[in-house]
């Protein structure tokens, strides 16, 4: 049994994704970030970080806990043994796209959504910086799926990592920006293949 630490997010919404995707035997903990439950003590000795995801693995000889979205996406293919390449080829395209979505993705939408929604201030620079950032990922993406069906050539964490984040953010930066953002058609025909997964809708229903 794996137990699983979560919230409502697109980071907790990758991991979901995976253990269903690994068929895995688990059991959901929502934590309520709002309520601020990721500080509780409980929590953090699991994740001294006090950030949703984590998981335990009660099925080692010793319990093992991860922490960070990438890193428990690759423990778990690792686990598993699947959805990520064998080839050394194939695998590092897996992990540096895997990589590009935690160190980009992420931090850019989330900034870009904060600037222009959540900031008390108005910054014209800020959201012109983060949105701007935010368009150019987009660009790097959608070129790539010009590319390759998936980010890897075949279906894997990478687009795991990338998916909840594009179905949160896309639709939405593109009717703000779309001077900046065009056309996307090879992330929307991804996109569409990606969210017709069963095991990514049991996924995205996480906690329900």
């Amino acid at each position: 049994m794996i137990e699983f630490y979560a919230a409502r997010t697109p980071n907790g919404r990758k991991i979901s994704i995976m253990l269903e995707e690994c068929a895995a035997r688990y059991e959901t903990h929502m934590i309520d970030i709002g309520k601020g439950e990721q500080f509780d003590a409980d929590f953090t000795r699991i994740n001294p970080n006090a950030k949703i995801p984590a998981i335990v693995d009660h099925d080692a000889p010793e319990p093992v806990i991860v922490f960070e979205s990438a890193a428990i996406l690759i423990y778990l293919a690792e686990k598993f043994g699947k959805l990520i390449p064998k080839d050394a080829r194939g695998r590092a395209a897996c992990m540096s796209w895997t990589a590009w979505q935690v160190a980009n993705v992420g931090p850019m939408f989330g900034q870009a959504h904060h600037f222009t929604s959540k900031a008390p201030e108005t910054c014209a620079h800020a959201i012109e910086r983060f949105s701007t950032e935010t368009a150019r990922l987009l660009h790097v993406l959608d070129k790539r799926l010009s590319e390759e069906a998936f980010l890897a050539g075949d279906y894997s964490i990478a687009d795991i990592a990338v998916f909840p984040w594009i179905r949160v953010a896309l639709e939405p930066i593109a009717k703000a920006r779309p001077d900046l953002v065009g056309d996307t058609p090879h992330i929307r025909r991804w996109f569409a293949e990606v969210n017709a997964r069963g095991a990514v809708q049991r996924g995205l229903a996480m906690g329900r």
